[in-house]
């Protein structure tokens, strides 16, 4: 029997391109409070700033950004996702590229953004180069939409996901909040802060949610189908209106270029 090697790291994140539209119209938002705690830990607000959105995606940030007032510019490097931003924000500038290689000039940011995005980067290179885009004073800042295992139903369904495909999600969860991992050499002085928040959902929103991370997209349309399938009926039983409560905690670090 020959197994098949997991998908890699690149293969994931094209994978969104396909999907870009399913992305857009399922994945959550982030809440008021999140740019609260962006503003305070960067001791500057985004209004005015000179912001650019790494891995914009389908513009989820990109549009708050923008909406509080930033002067903001994307970066994404998948086709299907930039054609997505563009048919949602068409009067926002969105330049094609990676966190790794980014398509600007020195000093030329008072905040680099990364929603979702970060660990999709190589810290080696993607240090390096926010520090060469951030102005003086400028700020780095990451967050992610992450689990709320306290959630009697949600770690369930995040126990079913992980026996799915064999992975600890309570682990990834607690490694995704160590700053050292973000920026290995040390370079940068993450600070971290939580913020959580919730929203209503139908079920069909939430299964597309799920079903628009990578793992899910590089699954087999058969083996996926009978997932969801599975989940569905167990879900109906915690929500049998079909409207489902999905909370988030969204981890964000913010670290000052000096």
């Amino acid at each position: 029997m020959t197994l098949t090697p997991p998908p890699s790291s690149t293969d994931r994140a094209h994978s969104f391109n396909a999907a870009a539209a399913q992305y857009a119209a399922s994945r959550p938002s982030y809440p008021p409070a999140l740019f609260d705690a962006v503003e305070e830990l960067a001791a500057r607000p985004l209004a005015g700033a000179r912001v650019v959105d790494v891995g914009a995606g389908t513009g989820i940030a990109t549009a708050l950004l923008r909406a509080r007032g930033a002067d903001v510019v994307a970066v994404e490097p998948g086709e299907g996702m930039a054609a997505q931003f563009r048919h949602a924000l068409p009067g926002v500038p969105i330049v094609r590229g990676s966190g790794d290689a980014l398509p600007l000039a020195d000093a030329s940011a008072d905040f680099l953004t990364y929603a979702q995005a970060w660990h999709w980067t190589d810290p080696a290179r993607s240090v390096p180069e926010a520090l060469r885009v951030l102005r003086p004073g400028g700020a780095l800042a990451l967050w992610w939409n992450t689990h709320a295992l306290d959630v009697e139903w949600i770690a369930e369904a995040a126990e079913r996901a992980g026996r799915f495909f064999g992975i600890d999600v309570a682990a990834e969860r607690e490694q995704a909040a160590r700053t050292d991992l973000a920026d290995p050499s040390g370079r940068l002085r993450f600070t971290r802060r939580e913020v959580r928040w919730s929203r209503r959902v139908p079920l069909a929103t939430h299964l597309a949610n799920v079903g628009s991370h990578s793992v899910f997209l590089l699954t087999p349309r058969e083996r996926r189908t009978a997932f969801f399938d599975e989940e569905r009926a167990h879900l109906l039983k915690v929500f049998p209106d079909g409207v489902v409560e999905e909370t988030y905690d969204v981890l964000l670090l913010v670290a000052t270029h000096t």
